[in-house]
């Protein structure tokens, strides 16, 4: 296993929970000039397009155990390299939570109980949302995530747009979801604000492990079934090919 792939994904990973979750942490309600529900789902956007700009060429991007488990269906990423890409995005969102409780503990009347960006169901839900409705949402959330990055990284797909397609996807995503589950669909994110926070992200940090691996196993699967044409060799988000413009 080539270390410099894992280091990429630990460095994106970070990145997305650090940027993801800093948005919402810090800059969501800040008084007069917070950026809201919008903004935070522009900011996880963002991380993933810069990353996969500057990383899709050493590891593929992916930053989230739902997306290298969903390429994996898909025929687009082996196995056997699963579980070290895994382990290295959790390592990432760990640091990346860590450093924002840092810097977050140092304004007046931080609460950590609030959640740090945590995702939940039921009473920690933004919207007070079911944990069935939690459920089905991260399934089909995670599942058409994986879709649209297979569909982006196919090799008849336009060159050089992959990274914006799966960034604006991701950010159509929080729209729709943030007021369900506070918006998951990677399981690595979840992780790293749920050990701050412990308690009920513990508890709960069970549905966001399950249902994004879930959906993005069936996304992977959907688009290999409804692929026509064979596959080019795509390890994640975005390649060397993929980012140069056509002739």
């Amino acid at each position: 296993m080539d270390a410099r792939k894992l280091a990429a994904e630990f460095i994106g990973t970070f990145w997305l929970t650090f940027g993801g979750c800093g948005s919402a942490v810090i800059a969501a309600g800040f008084p007069q000039v917070g950026i809201g529900l919008l903004g935070v789902s522009l900011a996880f956007g963002l991380t993933v397009v810069t990353m996969a700009y500057a990383i899709g060429h050493i590891s593929g991007c992916h930053l989230n155990p739902a997306v290298t488990v969903g390429l994996a269906a898909g025929g687009r990423f082996p196995a056997g390299q699963v579980a070290p890409y895994i382990v290295a995005q959790v390592a990432g969102a760990f640091i990346g939570a860590g450093l924002l409780y840092f810097i977050a503990s140092g304004a007046p009347g931080f609460d950590i109980a609030k959640g740090m960006a945590s995702n939940g169901y039921g009473e920690h839900s933004p919207g007070n949302y079911s944990l069935v409705a939690a459920f089905i949402t991260e399934v089909v959330m995670t599942m058409m995530f994986l879709f649209i990055i297979m569909g982006a990284t196919h090799g008849k797909a336009p060159a050089g747009f992959a990274p914006l397609a799966i960034g604006l996807a991701l950010t159509l995503i929080h729209l729709v979801s943030i007021p369900v589950t506070n918006t998951s669909v990677n399981p690595a994110r979840s992780t790293g604000p749920a050990l701050f926070v412990g308690g009920w992200a513990i508890q709960q940090l069970w549905l966001f492990w399950v249902a994004p691996l879930i959906g993005g196993a069936l996304g992977g699967v959907i688009y290999r079934f409804l692929s026509e044409e064979p596959r080019a060799e795509v390890t994640g988000t975005s390649t060397p090919e993929m980012l140069k413009p056509k002739a």
